[in-house]
């Protein structure tokens, strides 16, 4: 006899479950137990998980469920009647059974769900077929029924049970696990046995995977009810007896009957499911009328696409489309092409923006030719091997990039096409991460938020970090762990959970097709209103299965925004007909006036097209590829060769072909596929095995090769480096750099399809800024800081951003002229209906030519006081002479009596004998002599309907006196804090210097019973909560007035991971602060910098830097520990020069002038976010050099403002 575990709940029974499937299935071997099965709460999410990793060790995986079960119909919905469904596990017999408990749960969510997914009888009885039940745990129906005192209603169900089943596939389920009422329910479940003679079955339930895990698991179930362990009316588990028991425990726990334990070995031996990988289910794709042959349409789509695409054609050219044809024939791949060709080009003939490609597929002259990709492939040198190889047949992978506005109609087409039952989105885990495990357990232990948060911020901000790594790399973390218990507990705890998945989402972007209705194949959930598979991504492609990422790119909509508007005046105008070697566009992206243009827009991206200066689409893809953690320490080398090709050396004379468009610098994947072809004759599906060994660092695959790359291998056809007369200590050499950057090397097609992507937005901005700029405004209106930046590029483009008008102003940001107009749809209270009525009434019956012109034609759409106070507020009827006083004071009455009027019109129709006895009033708009509101009240009103300030900012009064003072960008701040990879400007208690103006205020008693305020302040990149506690609030309440312009300091506090906030010292009002004196005279003199040690790797970057932007003037970096000097040359600039102006990391502004760095806003990022144009530190103009992120620290000095440094700078200053 061999026990089985059949009832068990894995992590996947999410934040209930606490059994890690790897730790599962190892638990289940190390207990010599040969089979275990997975029975989550109402989900399959971890069945192809636990399938792979149950046969990686030799155990038996069985498939199952345990669902919820409707008390009366999946569609009953009856609060308090039908919120307590029934628990049933399910286990699946055979394929037939594997299909049939996917429809059940997948129905089970799409029409069951209520609080639960939810199943019912009419459902099991359609899908029993192939599958064992068991009666389940206490909360089954029959454990119910019996705990009720019903034996009579539990024999009926169970007879029931039976005779759907099989009576070889229902069965009697015991547990004990010291519970008084398992007791009452076993012998219940005895009884029914001895009178029915349904079999027993034994099981624990498991929800762990050793009774020390218990504890873990409890805090889990705390996580997932917002409760602490200590709160006495939570839900728990009343034992610690529900883990995976041996064979022995579970013997002792049912001595009585030996063959509850026996059956569980039969259940398993009868289980027999198994997952089929790499066998490919294709949708089938319907052909147009007149063709029955797929094959054949492919092959007449794929010629027309040759003959449009190379109307001269070649016999090169002919060879590489017979050869990729040929491949995708023998992969069987052909119905793929035509999906993907069929979509795109659905959303082509409709006018729906779509990318030039993405991905490896841009290699594919296939793909060309369909109008899949808009690449050519023999222009930028790309290989389709890269994308299909024919040594490792794998499903091919095409991400299509849409505009996101219309991206839902290109899956409504599929949906249409393929039918909804074969279409799903696709499922997403959050997981619990190092710092979030910390603060779920801490909060689950009710240990004080500052604890747990002083603990968490000692864990160090990398993706993927772990609470082991951050143990041996934080030693502040370490320290509080080992003098701590309870920090000791809390991460222990975490670390039991940590990684476990937390909740299911969708993906952004993700779509299966499939042959047959998706649930034949996976499971499917719902999420919101998405159809989402249980499966994730890389679990469908193992399975076969099609999966696309139908991926939104804003830059599309904003390129199609910007064509629209230019044929308004220029009808014949195409994007794709713009000259890709524009001079004047890449002398703007050299001129680093890079903001808003798609990839480039990057403080460090504008620094690299200053220093490359580049000259075609091949150095933007450069650009693209290189500007990433790893190769980015190539860019200096990148530059320097290509403004010194005699600087270029090769290791040998075969390179130059493939490295000469990269200046020797091995850039891309292509090129090290290459290398292995050209010089030691690989094939090219043989390169791109090793390139894709050598990226994931396959160390013995990478020896193995260096061998065949050397001298060859006659069993793969290859001849070797020193076979083809390369030298054998050169090809080592090229081998070892080849190890050494195959890992960082870019795919060059992506970087090729964006990189024109980047050029179309930059051609654009070049050429057309006014159309540019208006649908780019439209496109980030969510985001206030974007806004900020493209208004302040706006202005510096001399382009002004005009209020709205109601007979100018169209939905969106629009060309006014030489400036650009408020849309009316993006105004608070407006909308898109009431814009488009009022767009059609413009264009049927012309302008509107008075206030009450424009109420009485719009009284029969919707118009209400509402939408028209908006329109007044923001000043869209300020072009008809009238002030804002005087409408917001006269405009109620006038919809009155228009009102009134329209009513007595309308009763006069059906009122016969009141006919002529009453007439409508006059309608006249009285208006009283009103003085207009101040400047600042009409921004006000301006900032409340549209979210932004368009005729002026309160801040520009004071533009001057903040940067004197030093304060921050409030942007700066927020866009440090929101990098994946965590800040590298700021941190958590850094004290700083903020500006804006008061745009909320609200108090809030403490526990301690004193009084605090939360308040938003915001400047004109962002804004930021500032927390201000009593002492504070004492001094400067007075101050924290909405609209009120003042200066703060204080220190960053970051907590759970939320955007930062200032916990506020003191508070100044702006006009209390004294104006900066006039500016000295600009210093001469070299640029000093103090390093620690000759190690430092700012060194390296500093140095960088220097390469990037070269210069004649003299810098001296100073090594401390060497005491050192070296020389160096560079751009200076008077503006970062030492100034006496107080410093807000000093307490005395009397010691300012030892300072090595200036204040900390010397240098801050208006040159390039707010005018590019003329330098807001020293007035120089014409096109400035842009900012490069570079984190300059001195022990004296602290941070140099957010690490963003002026490129035509200068500091005078003694070490």
């Amino acid at each position: 006899m061999s026990f089985v575990h059949l009832h068990v709940h894995s992590e996947y029974s999410l934040l209930d479950g606490a059994c890690r499937i790897d730790g599962l299935v190892a638990r289940a071997k190390a207990l010599g137990q040969t089979a275990v099965a997975v029975t989550d709460h109402g989900v399959m999410y971890g069945a192809v998980d636990f399938y792979r990793a149950a046969k990686q060790e030799g155990i038996k995986p069985i498939i199952g469920c345990e669902v919820y079960v409707a008390p009366r119909t999946r569609f009953d919905r009856v609060h308090e009647v039908d919120d307590r469904p029934y628990h049933l596990v399910l286990l699946c017999r055979n394929e037939q059974g594997y299909r049939n408990l996917s429809a059940l749960v997948s129905r089970s969510f799409t029409e069951g769900f209520y609080g639960k997914p939810r199943v019912d009888w009419e459902l099991l009885t359609r899908y029993h077929e192939g599958i064992i039940a068991l009666s389940a745990c206490l909360a089954g129906q029959l454990p119910r029924l019996l705990l009720a005192g019903d034996y009579a209603g539990a024999k009926a169900h169970a007879l029931a049970m039976r005779d759907l089943f099989g009576p070889d596939n229902y069965y009697l389920e015991l547990q004990d696990h010291g519970i008084p009422q398992q007791k009452q329910v076993l012998q219940g479940l005895v009884a029914l046995h001895q009178e029915t003679g349904i079999p027993l079955v034994a099981t624990n339930d498991a929800h762990y995977l050793t009774r020390q895990d218990a504890a873990i698991q409890d805090v889990l179930m705390c996580i997932q009810m917002g409760k602490t362990v200590e709160d006495p009316n939570r839900m728990r588990f009343e034992t610690q007896e529900f883990y995976l028991k041996s064979e022995q425990e579970m013997a002792a726990l049912f001595p009585d009957w030996p063959e509850a334990l026996e059956n569980t070995a039969k259940i398993a031996a009868d289980c027999n499911v198994d997952f089929q990988f790499g066998v490919y289910h294709l949708p089938e794709f319907k052909l147009p009328p007149g063709y029955t042959d797929g094959d054949a349409y492919f092959e007449t789509l794929c010629r027309q696409g040759f003959a449009r695409r190379y109307p001269q054609g070649s016999e090169e050219y002919e060879k590489q489309l017979a050869y990729e044809m040929d491949m995708i024939r023998q992969m069987g791949f052909v119905e793929y092409f035509l999906i993907v060709s069929d979509f795109i080009g659905y959303a082509k003939s409709h006018d729906i923006p779509v990318g030039p490609g993405r991905g490896s597929a841009a290699g594919s002259m296939v793909a060309y030719c369909l109008d899949i990709t808009d690449v050519d492939p023999m222009k930028y040198s790309l290989y389709f091997e890269r994308f299909l190889n024919p040594e490792r047949v794998s499903m091919p992978d095409i991400d299509v990039d849409f505009c996101y506005r219309r991206r839902g109609e290109v899956i409504d087409y599929v949906n249409q096409k393929y039918g909804a039952d074969h279409v799903a989105q696709i499922v997403t885990f959050g997981t619990m991460a190092a710092k979030g495990a910390i603060r779920d357990v801490g909060r689950a232990l009710n240990v004080p938020y500052a604890e747990v948060d002083a603990i968490a911020k000692q864990v160090p901000n990398s993706l993927h970090m772990t609470l082991a790594s951050a143990l041996s790399l934080s030693k502040p973390l370490r320290e509080m762990y080992e003098s701590d218990p309870t920090v000791q507990k809390i991460i222990d705890t975490a670390k039991g959970l940590e990684g476990m998945p937390r909740h299911a989402s969708t993906h952004a972007a993700g779509v299966v097709i499939t042959r047959n209705p998706v649930d034949t194949y996976v499971p499917l959930a719902k999420n919101d209103e998405a159809v989402v598979t249980q499966y994730t991504m890389t679990t469908l492609e193992e399975l076969g299965l099609l999966k696309m990422d139908f991926l939104a790119l804003r830059n599309l909509t904003v390129l199609d925004d910007a064509v629209q508007m230019v044929r308004s005046h220029t009808p014949d105008f195409d994007l794709h007909a713009i000259p890709d070697d524009d001079p004047e566009t890449f002398q703007m992206l050299s001129d680093g006036r890079t903001c808003g243009v798609f990839q480039m827009e990057s403080a460090g991206m504008t620094g690299v097209c200053v220093g490359l200066r580049p000259k075609d689409i091949e150095d933007i893809t450069a650009i693209i590829a290189l500007y990433r953690p790893g190769p980015m320490e190539s860019i200096p080398r990148f530059i320097s060769s290509k403004h010194n090709p005699d600087s270029v050396s090769y290791k040998h004379p075969s390179l130059v072909p493939i490295l000469s468009n990269t200046y020797g610098c091995i850039v891309y994947q292509e090129q090290v596929i290459e290398i292995f072809r050209r010089l030691a004759g690989y094939s090219l599906g043989q390169a791109d095995m090793v390139r894709r060994a050598m990226s994931k660092k396959k160390m013995k695959d990478i020896q193995r090769e260096r061998e065949a790359f050397l001298h060859g291998d006659p069993d793969r056809g290859i001849t070797g480096c020193t076979a083809n007369g390369i030298p054998q200590d050169v090809a080592e050499s090229i081998y070892d750099e080849i190890t050494d950057f195959a890992n960082y090397a870019f795919n060059k097609a992506h970087a090729v399809c964006y990189a024109i992507v980047a050029y179309q937005t930059a051609w654009f901005k070049c050429h057309y800024p006014r159309e540019y700029m208006a649908a780019l405004l439209t496109s980030v209106l969510d985001s206030q800081g974007k806004i900020a930046e493209y208004i302040a590029e706006c202005r510096s483009l001399g382009i002004r951003l005009l209020p709205p008008d109601i007979n100018q102003s169209g939905p969106d940001f629009t060309v006014a002229g030489r400036d650009i107009r408020f849309g009316l749809a993006a105004l608070k209270g407006v909308g898109r209906g009431f814009t488009n009525a009022v767009l059609a009434r413009r264009q049927a019956d012309g302008p509107f030519t008075s206030f009450p012109d424009f109420c009485q034609r719009l009284l029969d759409e919707d118009l209400n006081k509402r939408v028209l106070e908006s329109l007044i507020r923001a000043g869209a009827f300020d072009a008809m002479g009238v002030r804002r006083s005087q409408l917001l004071d006269a405009y109620e009455q006038l919809i009155d009596s228009l009102t009134r009027n329209r009513r007595k019109n309308l009763e006069g129709q059906f009122d016969l004998f009141s006919l002529g006895q009453e007439k409508p009033e006059p309608v006249e708009l009285v208006l009283r002599d009103l003085p207009e509101f101040s400047q600042e009240e009409l921004m006000t009103m301006e900032k409340e309907v549209t979210g932004l300030y368009l005729t002026g900012h309160p801040m520009d009064a004071y533009r001057d006196t903040v940067r004197a003072q030093g304060a921050v960008p409030i942007a700066s701040v927020l866009e440090d804090f929101a990098q994946e990879e965590g800040p590298t400007q700021f941190q958590d208690g850094q004290r700083i210097l903020l500006a804006g103006v008061v745009a909320a205020a609200k108090t809030k008693t403490t526990k301690n019973n004193s009084l605090m305020a939360y308040v938003t302040l915001e400047d004109d990149t962002g804004s930021l909560e500032l927390l201000v506690f009593s002492r504070v609030l004492e001094e400067s309440g007075s101050y924290l007035q909405v609209n009120l312009p003042i200066l703060t300091e204080g220190r960053i506090s970051v907590r759970d991971e939320k955007a930062p906030q200032l916990m506020c010292d003191r508070v100044t009002p702006l006009s209390q602060v004294p104006e900066p004196a006039g500016a000295a005279a600009p210093l001469s003199g070299k640029l000093y910098l103090r390093f620690a040690r000759s190690d430092d790797p700012l060194l390296t970057r500093v140095r960088n830097l220097f390469v990037l932007f070269p210069g004649q003037q003299t810098a001296v970096l100073y090594l401390a520990d060497s005491k050192r000097r070296l020389g160096a040359r560079c751009l200076l600039h008077p503006a970062l020069s030492i100034r006496k102006a107080y410093h807000p990391y000093e307490t005395s502004p009397a010691k300012s002038s030892q300072r090595l760095f200036p204040p900390p806003a010397a240098h801050v990022p208006h040159c390039r976010r707010h005018c590019p144009a003329v330098c807001h530190l020293c007035g120089a103009a014409g096109p400035l050099f842009p900012v490069f992120r570079l984190l300059l620290l001195d022990l004296r000095a602290g941070q140099l403002g957010d690490g963003t440094v002026h490129l035509h700078l200068e500091i005078q200053a003694g070490l």
